[in-house]
């Protein structure tokens, strides 16, 4: 009973952020067209913030409130995967063509940001220990590195959307700003609170199932805190908007890092990438491998697609996600 009450608790929770993470997002889009943002930048920077907010709240609370390292570095690298892991689907989905023939190739930039960001993680993990581990006080000493990266990152993109201008959205819904802004403030506290709630359902999950709480934040809880992201994805490609989709699914991947950097800055009891088993490096440097394959297919765009649905880039991201989950299992705490 208690493993079944665990996992409708999941269930319940993971529902939640789908509906609220809907609602984000909606939202989200609503307030970039009364601002005359473009598509891609909406999904690069607003549309990523609010479908990265489960991420940010989920982790504040397993460091802070859980004492659970290992679920907040895991959801967060996790999500990272998980996120690449729509590339796979968005590529099944798109029916008339491969979808990598159809984007556009400055994803590059943002996915070439994600490869240097999701590899530092990487890195730090197995080398920011003992000598190595710098710190002032109990935050460490890499954590502005990785917030710094990222405004680089994000500065980048700015520039390079100003190189390259694209005309801004122009439908809009009847609301007002305003009234976007209420909702969507309604909607992250919604988020907010199904974020705190699952790392203490993730370590139910662990105790109940005999799991590592490596491999539930990696794999479970990164799927749920993952959900705006597939809403969004799904969404973005029904309405033509693949770009809008691609941004966010990148966007996130970057924000997810500054998530890692919040989350060292509220556990208190040590430098967090040094607290935590090695064993997420491999779910970082398996982000860096589908991110690089994705860099591969943008610049190759690949026509071949296997019965017309699968092609050999997205089989290749899907092997590696496969695999790296496998390694988790087997190799976390």
């Amino acid at each position: 009973m208690t493993a079944l009450l665990a996992w409708i608790e999941l269930a319940f929770c993971a529902g939640v952020i789908a509906v609220a993470g809907s609602a984000l997002v909606r939202n989200g889009e609503e307030i970039a067209l009364r601002l005359g943002l473009s598509r891609s930048w909406i999904g690069l920077v607003l549309l990523a913030t609010a479908t990265s907010l489960p991420e940010l709240f989920t982790g504040v609370s397993s460091v802070a409130v859980a004492n659970a390292p290992n679920i907040a570095v895991g959801d967060a690298l996790g999500s990272c995967l998980f996120n690449l892991l729509l590339l796979v689907l968005l590529d099944v989905l798109s029916r008339d063509e491969p979808m990598y023939r159809r984007i556009d190739q400055g994803h590059i930039l943002t996915a070439g940001f994600g490869v240097i960001l999701i590899g530092a993680v990487g890195a730090l993990i197995l080398l920011g220990r003992d000598q190595l581990d710098l710190r002032i006080a109990h935050v460490s000493g890499y954590t502005p590195l990785i917030v710094i990266l990222y405004l680089v990152a994000v500065r980048a993109a700015n520039d390079y959307e100003r190189r390259t201008p694209r005309a801004p959205l122009e439908e809009a819904a009847g609301m007002g700003l305003k009234e976007a802004l209420l909702r969507y403030a309604a909607a992250a506290a919604v988020v907010v609170a199904a974020g705190v709630w699952l790392p203490f359902i993730g370590q139910g999950i662990a105790e109940a199932m005999g799991w590592k709480t490596t491999f539930v934040g990696t794999m479970l809880i990164a799927g749920a805190t993952s959900l705006p992201e597939l809403v969004v994805s799904i969404s973005a490609l029904r309405i033509g908007a693949v770009d809008m989709a691609i941004g966010n699914i990148l966007g996130s991947n970057l924000f997810d890092m500054v998530v890692l950097a919040v989350d060292d800055l509220a556990y208190t009891r040590g430098s967090l990438l040094a607290e935590v088993t090695p064993a997420h490096a491999i779910t970082a440097f398996a982000a860096v491998i589908m991110s690089g394959i994705f860099i591969v297919a943008l610049l190759y765009r690949p026509q071949t697609r296997l019965r017309g649905t699968l092609g050999w880039v997205s089989l290749s991201m899907l092997l590696v996600y496969l695999f790296s989950s496998y390694a988790i299992y087997l190799h976390g705490l």
